[in-house]
């Protein structure tokens, strides 16, 4: 079973979320309407600007505790290389 991992936003250059999931459309959902209470809700990460697709989801899982590790300048580098504006790609991926 493949997975994901994402960054969620609270805005450009604002609160960082970073998650891993098998159904990434379900999961980016549950944030933007605040399903599920915790830190993205509390900091209103509610953006997608960023997400990997995984074959195996245990390839996933190691990517996000990688990505955890990184220096907050970093991430940000990830994510404006893929979407530079810090786009919501959530719409743009047709969900």
């Amino acid at each position: 079973m493949g997975g994901h991992v994402y960054i969620m936003a609270s805005q450009k250059n604002g609160t960082l979320y970073i998650g891993v999931t098998s159904d990434l459309s379900r999961r980016v959902h549950e944030h933007k309407t605040e399903a599920l209470n915790g830190f993205s809700s509390r900091y209103g990460c509610k953006r997608l600007v960023w997400y990997e697709e995984h074959a195996d989801i245990r390839d996933a899982i190691a990517r996000e505790k990688a990505l955890k590790k990184w220096t907050r300048a970093r991430k940000i580098a990830l994510i404006e290389a893929l979407n530079p504006d810090w786009q919501e790609l959530y719409r743009g991926m047709g969900w």
